[in-house]
């Protein structure tokens, strides 16, 4: 995965990231290890890979995933998380998550935004197919074959 992607930081405090009111790609790993403060790397943990466009960043994605593993709405892939651990007092402490910040205006059409808004979406991609490359499967919560949701 391309460098740019900040430390892993626990799920706790991940609104204390870098540059999270832009759009960008994120990746949720879930370790037993701490692997806080750790570089990032694809490593077999990363249990999903997603990214967003939308106008409040990754702060209101990852919102969105927290809410969902509460128990709301929002967001599939966290839903499939939720199915399988249903605890989440107890998911907490072994979640982590690094993102990838792109500095843009998604709510204009100016070509330069545009193009930005792209290449997360192509980085999104490329991270996954990294990650098959080396596991030869997708992040078992990007896996919608693999992955339940209720």
């Amino acid at each position: 995965m391309k460098n740019g992607f900040s430390h892993w930081t626990k799920w706790a405090e991940r609104d204390e990231l870098d540059k999270v009111k832009f759009p960008g790609v994120y990746a949720i790993a879930l370790s037993k290890r701490n692997i806080a403060g750790a570089n990032f790397s694809c490593r077999q943990e990363i249990i999903y890979i997603g990214m967003t466009n939308s106008v409040g960043g990754l702060k209101s994605r990852l919102r969105q995933f927290e809410n969902t593993i509460r128990g709301g709405d929002g967001h599939g892939g966290a839903k499939r998380v939720r199915y399988k651990h249903p605890n989440y007092q107890s998911l907490i402490p072994w979640l982590y998550v690094s993102v990838i910040p792109f500095k843009c205006d998604v709510q204009t059409n100016n070509p330069s935004d545009l193009r930005v808004m792209g290449n997360i979406a192509k980085q999104e991609y490329d991270c996954l197919a990294l990650f098959v490359d080396m596991f030869s499967r997708l992040p078992e919560f990007n896996d919608k074959k693999r992955s339940l949701k209720n």
